[in-house]
C-alpha cells in the first residue's frame, strides 16, 4: 500500500479507507505484540486545534491491552505537556508504534481533507513551536488555509470543518481496532454505540 492516503472528509464513507489503510500498516505491529499508541494531539481551547482532542474524546473507552487512546477534550496533549506525556509513554512501553493526530493548516484546496502518512509530525510547526517529531505514523486533517497569521487562522476555524474530520478520522480507527482485536465494543457506552452505527 502507498506511503501516503489522502481523502476527502465530505465523503461519507471514506473512514473505510483510513480503516483499510491502518490494518493494512498496523495489523503486523499488533500481532508482533507492539503497543501501539493514537496520541491525539491539541487542544479545545482552539477551534481549529481541537481536532485531536475530538478524536481522542471519541475514542476514550476504546483502549485495550496493546492499543491505547491518549489526548481527550478532558485531558489534552498539546505543546505544554507533550515532552512529558512521550516520557510516560516511553517509560511505560517498550518500543511503542505512536499515531500522531493533529491539525494541520495547508492549501485552500485541501481544507477538509485527510492525510495519512508513515512519518512524523511536528506539533506546533504552524505557531513556531519548538517541538519534537512524533510519531512513526501520523494522521492530520486540514482544518484552514495556512497564512502569515496562523494563530488568528486557528482561533477563527470552522468548528463544522473540524467535526466532520473527526469523525471521518474517528470512525475510521474505530473500525481498524473492531476489526484487529477481540475487544467487545458493544457496550452501554453511547459514544461506541453511535460509532458503530453511523
Amino acid at each position: 500500500m502507498s506511503k501516503k492516503l489522502c481523502i476527502d472528509s465530505t465523503n461519507s464513507s471514506s473512514y473505510i479507507k483510513i480503516c483499510d489503510y491502518l490494518i493494512s500498516e498496523l495489523k503486523p505491529i499488533l500481532n508482533s505484540g507492539k503497543n501501539i499508541v493514537f496520541l491525539c494531539i491539541g487542544t479545545d481551547r482552539s477551534t481549529g486545534d481541537s481536532l485531536g482532542p475530538l478524536v481522542g474524546y471519541k475514542l476514550r473507552f476504546l483502549s485495550t491491552n496493546n492499543i491505547h487512546i491518549l489526548g481527550t477534550l478532558q485531558n489534552p496533549i498539546h505543546s505544554k505537556n507533550l515532552n512529558n506525556k512521550l516520557d510516560e509513554i516511553n517509560n511505560k512501553f517498550k518500543n511503542p508504534y505512536i499515531v500522531a493526530i493533529d491539525a494541520c493548516l495547508g492549501n485552500i484546496h485541501n481544507i477538509g481533507k485527510v492525510f495519512v502518512e508513515k512519518k512524523s509530525i511536528l506539533p506546533g510547526a504552524a505557531l513556531n513551536k519548538n517541538l519534537p517529531a512524533v510519531g512513526q505514523m501520523s494522521i492530520t486533517g486540514i482544518v484552514n488555509v495556512s497564512s502569515s497569521f496562523d494563530f488568528l487562522v486557528l482561533q477563527n476555524t470552522r468548528l463544522n470543518t473540524v467535526m466532520m474530520l473527526s469523525d471521518i478520522i474517528s470512525r475510521g480507527i474505530y473500525h481498524f481496532i473492531l476489526k484487529s482485536t477481540n475487544i467487545n465494543l458493544y457496550h452501554n457506552n453511547s459514544n461506541i454505540i453511535s460509532l458503530a452505527n453511523e
